[in-house]
């Protein structure tokens, strides 16, 4: 008796759309990993704002956050713990998104913004308004998109040759960050030694002390950058397939690429302003999110709730192994993004293709 093989109908993806036209799609479960990812990240912001020497419980903390907690718990929450929360979860928002776009741009995992040097244009730039201008938040962040800008525009026609080509792009890059490492050791010689070591510890990545002003910078970047990254996710899609594939699709491979490197870039830029040069995140949020999603594509949103959710554990691990939260966040990252590239390697090795 013949039987009839049964074809298995792949899920149709979820469309997400908005009154302004925006429309995104989804798969099925790339929506549940977003959603665990924004959980999780809400439990550990929950945990991380009751810790210090005015320890709360969750629940007192919920009740804080409402307007009914303890006494004295209001001033320790909302003013002193809830700033560099906030900070930390926009901030990794925005790593975790523009780290997704340069992947996918350079068709390359080493494609992030601290490796190929935006990340370092951005830092360069706000640490000469830190060192050299003493200048507030605001003006940080407008250095900060100023040097991540004129970065990836020198990259970008650096790397241009007949088009820009992912492993060009990661070459010239990585030379690029050589240079501004040069540059931000110039202006360390430059600072007098407050100034040198507020720079250091900012270098490196941290949560520490921040207010209202970075979550300002932060919650701007991703309100008015990651619509545009939404908005431009279909051309990032394409352009994945390959130049000839996008234009005969109808995108123009140079303006598309252009527009996606300008958003990145002022996404990473922003995030440095608001919480320094955080190390790793843009590298593996992207990574760790395209497994968990099984999905192909950039995979930006994901990607985002990864990248703050790594901020916000880390920062949480932070204060947890020094007990005052004075441990930088990018030393926790650090060690484990090298743990991680570790790990990939050995991957990489055990398959043969290293």
């Amino acid at each position: 008796m013949r039987t009839s093989a049964v074809r298995r109908v792949p899920p149709r993806p979820t469309v997400l759309r908005t009154r302004g036209g925006l429309s995104l799609r989804l798969s099925r479960r790339a929506l549940l990993v977003c959603g665990v990812l924004a959980l999780v990240g809400a439990a550990v912001a929950v945990l991380s704002l009751g810790m210090g020497s005015y320890r709360l419980s969750p629940a007192e903390v919920v009740a804080t956050v409402l307007g009914d907690g303890p006494p004295g718990a209001d001033f320790v929450v909302m003013d002193l713990r809830l700033p560099r929360v906030l900070d930390g979860l926009l901030a990794g928002f925005a790593m975790g998104m523009s780290g997704a776009v340069f992947q996918s741009l350079a068709r390359n995992p080493l494609g992030s913004p601290d490796v190929i040097g935006f990340g370092s244009g951005a830092s360069a730039g706000a640490l000469v308004f830190v060192i050299l201008l003493d200048a507030g938040t605001p003006q940080i962040a407008a250095g900060a998109v100023a040097g991540g800008l004129a970065t990836a525009g020198a990259v970008y026609l650096l790397a241009w040759r007949r088009g820009v080509h992912g492993y060009r792009l990661v070459l010239v890059g990585i030379g690029g960050s050589a240079v501004l490492g040069a540059l931000t050791s110039y202006l360390y010689v430059r600072a007098d030694i407050g100034k040198a070591a507020e720079a250091a510890t900012w270098m490196i990545g941290s949560l520490n002390g921040r207010g209202w002003a970075e979550v300002g910078v932060a919650a701007l970047g991703v309100a008015v950058l990651a619509p545009a990254v939404l908005a431009l996710t279909r051309r990032l899609s394409l352009l994945e397939m390959g130049d000839d594939t996008a234009a005969a699709l109808g995108v123009s491979p140079q303006r598309s690429r252009l527009a996606l490197l300008a958003v990145g870039t002022g996404l990473t830029a922003m995030s440095v302003a608001a919480a320094g040069p955080i190390p790793f995140v843009a590298l593996a949020a992207p990574q760790l999110a395209r497994r968990l999603t099984h999905a192909p594509g950039p995979n930006v949103l994901p990607a985002a709730w990864m990248g703050a959710l790594l901020v916000t554990l880390a920062d949480w691990i932070a204060q947890r192994i020094s007990g005052t939260g004075i441990l930088p966040v990018g030393v926790v990252t650090g060690v484990g993004g090298g743990v991680y590239l570790a790990w990939l390697l050995f991957l990489e090795r055990r398959s043969g293709r290293l």
